[in-house]
């Protein structure tokens, strides 16, 4: 994933920060509890494509 690209995704719902964790290949928004997945390179960044993060 690109570090240019990176820097300038936020979260498309609270307009966030976003982590990136590279093992699981996702963008994670922790305010929202979301993660994005990211395929073949390309961050997909619907809500409804996202995965529910547990409260732990």
């Amino acid at each position: 994933m690109d570090a240019r690209l990176l820097d300038i995704l936020v979260c498309p719902l609270c307009k966030g920060p976003l982590e990136h964790d590279k093992a699981a290949q996702e963008l994670i928004c922790r305010a929202d509890r979301l993660a994005f997945p990211i395929r073949d390179g390309i961050p997909i960044m619907w809500e409804q494509e996202a995965r529910k993060l547990d409260a732990a």
